[in-house]
């Protein structure tokens, strides 16, 4: 992948190009290769052949709307990032939002090393404490054992790290199974998500650890709460930089603390953190589809990690200091740039090369800052004019092409629906459609 960044991530005017222009301007922008260029623009999609290589029954392919997300700057570079999905907003919201948190100075991201955890579960063990003991005495066997299943990833700098063993009792009288030891194999997995070495690695070692504790293995699986796998963004936006033209700064300080109060009551109260939390994931999943990642894998675990300490909560906070908004987040993510749908999708491969990337933990980090970034255009949305007006202006052109325009007809009907003080229906827009096929 190519290793110089690009110039720059913003790209004046981008969205008011028409698709052609779009299309040029990335291309040279990037100096992406023609292969690039057709795996981007689906002109070179993923073979049916493939396909059926992936999954079970395969009848056709489903395509995504896949945007680019503007203006994003994390540790001093600047990345443009692709962004797969359907809903209206998405794209543009976060593209606004790291515009304004790029007037804080950017973005700045910190990641822990890529461990992942592997659960062995031990049933009927006639001792658990003798077991215990047992088994920390044969940890060094254990990884030993477990690294000879997978010398690749060894040889590379990753492999099995340490052995962490848990006991689980009964929960309540409904639960029919004795105590249970869970045994933790913790992989450094480095650029790859990680699940077959994992699980491998898991299968392998479990007939010994039955061995030494006596016991007997059941489960032996990955754990998607990969709460050793973190991911932390933070970043401000000056109160300057939310006014408009010719708006006092008083009024940047009014927004920021909206958004402080948003913030607050998500992590406070379960109902709006879901929510809250569903909004970090819209830009986050958009990501990881874009670059085909398990995005269900870092959904799980980004809302377990949510409820970690008894509670579910919001994964960011935002607060008010020193003259700006302070927005952090912190969250799993399993992510790889190895193996995997990468190594066969054409549109995987061109989205890292847009992003200019070639670690797991950029791509990490990436992920977490436009989740980060959409969170901020959402709670600025809501703290101020409200979610839908913004959100069914972008949704208008779905509407026109939904009551029958075509071509230029959609955006004359989105623009005369926003001119009509904002009101957007389906009626209205064909009253409009109706006046504009009238018109001479």
């Amino acid at each position: 992948m190519p290793k110089n960044p690009p110039p720059t991530s913003t790209l004046p005017a981008f969205y008011k190009r028409s698709l052609e222009e779009r299309r040029t301007q990335l291309a040279e922008h990037l100096g992406l290769d023609t292969l690039t260029q057709e795996g981007l623009w689906g002109e070179h999609p993923l073979p049916i052949e493939k396909a059926e290589q992936m999954v079970e029954n395969v009848i056709g392919l489903m395509n995504q709307p896949l945007g680019v997300c503007l203006n994003l700057q994390l540790n001093g570079r600047d990345h443009l990032v692709p962004m797969a999905i359907e809903e209206a907003s998405v794209v543009a919201a976060a593209s606004h939002a790291a515009k304004l948190l790029r007037a804080g100075g950017g973005l700045h991201a910190e990641s822990t090393p890529p461990l992942m955890i592997g659960q062995v579960q031990l049933c009927d063990i006639p001792d658990l404490q003798r077991a215990i003991a047992l088994l920390h005495e044969h940890q060094d066997e254990l990884l030993a054992q477990a690294a000879s299943l997978d010398p690749r990833l060894v040889e590379v700098g990753g492999g099995p790290r340490a052995i962490e063993i848990r006991r689980l009792d009964p929960l309540d009288q409904d639960d029919p199974l004795g105590p249970m030891l869970i045994v933790h194999l913790i992989v450094d997995v480095r650029d790859a998500m990680g699940a077959n070495a994992v699980n491998t690695m898991c299968e392998g070692i479990a007939p010994r650890l039955a061995q030494i504790s006596g016991g007997r293995a059941r489960l032996r699986i990955l754990s998607n709460l990969a709460d050793k796998r973190l991911v932390t963004v933070r970043g401000n936006v000056p109160f300057a930089a939310f006014c408009k033209p010719n708006q006092p700064p008083e009024e940047g300080q009014t927004i920021a603390y909206g958004i402080q109060e948003a913030s607050i009551f998500a992590e406070r109260d379960p109902y709006r953190a879901t929510t809250h939390n569903k909004g970090i994931m819209n830009g986050i999943d958009a990501v990881l589809v874009a670059t085909g990642q398990d995005y269900r894998a870092v959904e799980a675990g980004a809302h377990a990690y949510a409820s970690q300490k008894g509670r579910y909560t919001a994964l960011s906070r935002w607060r008010v200091r020193e003259g700006a908004l302070h927005g952090e987040i912190t969250l799993p993510m399993a992510v790889g740039v190895v193996g995997g749908v990468i190594r066969v999708h054409p549109t995987a491969k061109a989205a890292l090369q847009i992003m200019q990337i070639s670690t797991a933990q950029e791509l990490a980090q990436i992920a977490a800052a436009i989740g980060l970034a959409q969170n901020l255009a959402a709670l600025r949305a809501l703290a101020n004019e409200g979610i839908q007006q913004g959100h069914m202006r972008l949704h208008s052109r779905n509407i026109a092409a939904e009551i029958g325009a075509i071509g230029s007809e959609i955006d004359l009907v989105a623009q005369r629906m926003a001119q009509r003080g904002g009101r957007f229906s389906h009626d209205i827009a064909r009253t409009i459609l109706q006046e504009l096929r009238k018109a001479p």
